[in-house]
């Protein structure tokens, strides 16, 4: 048991012996060379205080991080996006993909693109050649459209189905989801649209037969406007208009007995008018007659003279 803590006791003085000798090592690097750390961490080799590692261990790769207008060495194991390890005997570092490329395994052979350019054979395109289409999701260039397709702008997307299918964002679908219906016409699912009505309007005055007087019982209306009309599938519009009973005070309209007096004179009068046409009618028949009856008698009395006259000569 002695033996034992006599050997950690060795054990943390040799270490403190370790840090001191480190420590001093660090402090004459220092005084050699400002700036160089040779007491570096991670996978650092040489590094500086203002530029962080200079070299890394083998089999690592140095990567210069961008920290606000200065760049910064870091040591990885793999670069990240965008980026390639070469090796050489010198050095192993990060070297940068082509603008177009997202990841790549060397300066000529892509990946995976960035967004708006399609991976074919090593290389991105902003479009694919013909017989394939672009994929939007796998940012590369695919065979034809997918098997619901007629056509198709890519592999995701659609812009036609097959018969008997309805298009609905890019997808094709045998029955339209909810809150959709099918257009035969478009071949694809369009949103139900639900009858709109406005408020109810003011109740009518309440009537009868086209009259507001003279009963005690009629009926009294109000109406709305339709909004919005629906489409073949959405809420139907409830009724436009309704009526109920209404029951008034018993009344005589205003002016009803003038206007019966008027009516009464105007028949009066126009009775008169009737009886002068008539009589004037008559007075101008029997004046007619008159005037005949002398043109007759007067004929007469010319036949008997030219008679008389007649008989004279003979004799």
């Amino acid at each position: 048991m002695q033996l034992q803590v006599l050997s950690f006791v060795l054990f943390l003085h040799c270490m403190e012996y370790t840090d001191s000798q480190q420590h001093a090592s660090r402090h004459r690097q220092h005084t050699q060379t400002p700036g160089l750390n040779q007491g570096c961490e991670g996978g650092c080799l040489t590094c500086s205080d203002f530029n962080g590692c200079l070299s890394c261990k083998p089999r690592l790769f140095i990567y210069l991080e961008r920290n606000g207008m200065s760049q910064i060495g870091v040591c990885m194991s793999s670069c990240p996006n965008g980026y390639y390890g070469t090796r050489s005997p010198e050095i192993n570092k990060c070297t940068k993909c082509k603008s177009d490329c997202d990841s790549c395994f060397n300066r000529n052979f892509c990946t995976r693109c960035k967004a708006g350019h399609y991976l074919h054979r090593g290389k991105c395109q902003e479009s694919c050649p013909e017989g394939l289409v672009p994929s939007a999701t796998q940012r590369e260039c695919v065979l034809g459209c997918a098997g619901d397709c007629d056509s198709c702008v890519n592999s995701d997307t659609c812009t036609r189905c097959r018969e008997g299918l309805y298009l609905l964002y890019g997808k094709c679908h045998r029955a339209c989801p909810e809150d959709y219906e099918p257009s035969e016409q478009l071949m694809a699912c369009t949103p139900q649209v639900h009858c709109e009505v406005s408020e109810w309007g003011e109740w009518s005055p309440c009537s009868r037969r086209g009259k507001t007087c003279g009963f005690k019982r009629g009926e009294e209306t109000r109406v709305r406007k339709i909004l919005q009309a629906p489409s073949a599938l959405g809420n139907p519009c409830g009724p436009t208009s309704e009526t109920r009973k209404c029951v008034v005070k018993r009344k005589k309209c205003p002016g009803r007995r003038r206007g019966e007096r008027r009516l009464r004179n105007g028949r009066k009068q126009e009775a008169q008018r009737n009886w002068r046409e008539r009589e004037r009618e008559s007075t101008d028949h029997e004046d007619a007659e008159n005037r005949n009856k002398t043109e007759h008698r007067r004929s007469r009395g010319q036949d008997r003279d030219l008679t008389s006259q007649a008989g004279g000569n003979t004799h």
